[in-house]
């Protein structure tokens, strides 16, 4: 059962320990939530190279900045945060309680639970199902148990209002609409009003969302700053906003949920493609490939959109025609996609024409060069032999914290690949 959890923004990191939580792993998403949280890591002083954005596949209302680097946006709070403006304030925020030193040694201790607890997941179907052998693909989509118990975190009035002004601070210099965070705490009153009313300021010692939402008000009311709107941006902003929403809804809510938030007579290509996405969860390949087909049809230069019919012809089994798909979605994205990358790769380890298991091999090793998966791993295990093979397995298994399965192939790898091989230093490394 979903939970509505009524917690004052970003600011409240809860974590049941009988709760399983992955990481979403998926190329729309990050690309468009780093454009948008750019500027304000670029006025935070932040450099582009030390920049992950992490999606956290949780229906908390909540996100946090750790180490100062490492965004954590979770899935809740991007179906429910309606612009992109108003994402920017959540970040912001956060930021914020960074730049006041509010967060230092929890973050700190946040990003090593998490990095320890939490598996990255494919979102795309045709990371989504392993195939082959079950014996390999067991584990593929299995999380590494829940987050490890914290404590609830509950910043003061004033750690609050610092972090709001500094947060505002942070949207001005970064050039951006402040009123993103009256547009925030607006949403947040409609969602906590009725509870919130019932409690005396008087006994919590942090803010209730009316008290913050006046102080921002304030706050951007006595700015000399007047924000100038680049219309042309900000519409491709939302465009692109609407899709990455509809995306999560589509995979992750189910079909009748997303017939509900986008029926049939909403013709918007984010209506479009939560459907095409839905039916695809749901088996209807036909509908999904409809749908797939118009958006190409309508803006055939969006590569997400050839990314998703890669994933339904995967799921049809028509190998050829979902290699083609994913290779025009990395044309269009210059090959800079580890995850379709590892998409294409699964496809053509499974299709098993002639030269496609070294086609194959090679796109594993850039993906794993950007961005190592678990399933990239899982892939090379598949298309090499022998000891590379076993290698393989055991950085898969280290990937999804199996650590007694990952030295059981590291070792097994060593007996039978070359000592100087890159492989068997690798695997020496895992053995430590």
């Amino acid at each position: 059962m979903k939970k509505l959890l009524l917690i004052f923004i970003v600011s409240v990191f809860v974590s049941n320990g009988a709760v399983a939580a992955t990481m979403i792993n998926d190329t729309e998403i990050e690309n468009v939530l780093t454009e948008l949280v750019r500027p304000l890591t670029h006025a935070a002083d932040i450099q582009d190279s030390r920049l992950k954005i992490n999606i956290v596949n949780s229906d908390e209302f909540n996100a946090f900045v750790s180490g100062g680097e490492e965004v954590f946006i979770y899935t809740g709070l991007l179906k429910q945060i309606k612009s992109p403006t108003a994402l920017q304030a959540v970040i912001a925020h956060e930021l914020g309680h960074m730049l006041g030193g509010h967060m230092v040694q929890m973050s700190q201790r946040m990003s090593a639970e998490l990095t320890r607890t939490m598996i990255i997941q494919a979102l795309g179907v045709g990371l989504m199902v392993a195939g082959g052998n079950p014996a390999l693909g067991a584990g593929v989509l299995a999380g590494s148990g829940g987050i490890a118990q914290q404590s609830i975190l509950s910043f003061s009035r004033d750690e609050e209002r610092i972090a709001d002004d500094l947060g505002v601070d942070l949207m001005v210099k970064a050039k951006l609409n402040p009123n993103g965070f009256i547009e925030v705490f607006k949403q947040m009153n409609e969602m906590t009003g009725a509870a919130e009313s019932k409690i005396n300021p008087n006994q919590i010692n942090h803010p209730l969302t009316m008290e913050r939402l006046n102080n921002v008000k304030e706050k951007i009311k006595k700015l000399e700053y007047k924000y100038k709107s680049n219309k042309k941006l900000e519409e491709k902003q939302s465009a692109q906003y609407a899709l990455v929403r509809a995306k999560l809804t589509g995979y992750l809510d189910g079909y009748e949920r997303t017939a509900e938030l986008y029926p049939s007579s909403d013709k918007s290509d984010a209506a479009i493609y939560a459907r095409a996405i839905a039916s695809m969860q749901a088996g209807n390949l036909e509908a999904a490939k409809t749908g797939t087909m118009t958006l190409i049809s309508q803006t055939p230069k969006n590569p997400y959109f050839y990314e998703l019919l890669g994933d339904i012809e995967y799921q049809y089994g028509h190998y050829d025609d979902s290699v083609i798909a994913y290779q025009k979605s990395l044309d269009l994205l210059n090959n800079n996609a580890p995850q379709i990358q590892t998409a294409l790769a699964l496809v053509l380890s499974e299709r098993k024409k002639p030269g496609d298991d070294n086609r194959a091999i090679e796109l594993c090793k850039r993906a794993i060069l950007i961005q190592p998966q678990p399933l990239t791993y899982w892939i090379l295990a598949r298309v090499y032999t022998g000891g590379k093979s076993d290698w393989a397995m055991a950085e898969y298994y280290n990937m999804v914290n199996k650590k007694s399965e990952s030295k059981k192939y590291a070792t097994k790898a060593q007996k039978s690949l070359p000592k100087k091989s890159p492989e068997y230093l690798k695997s020496g490394d895992l053995l430590k």
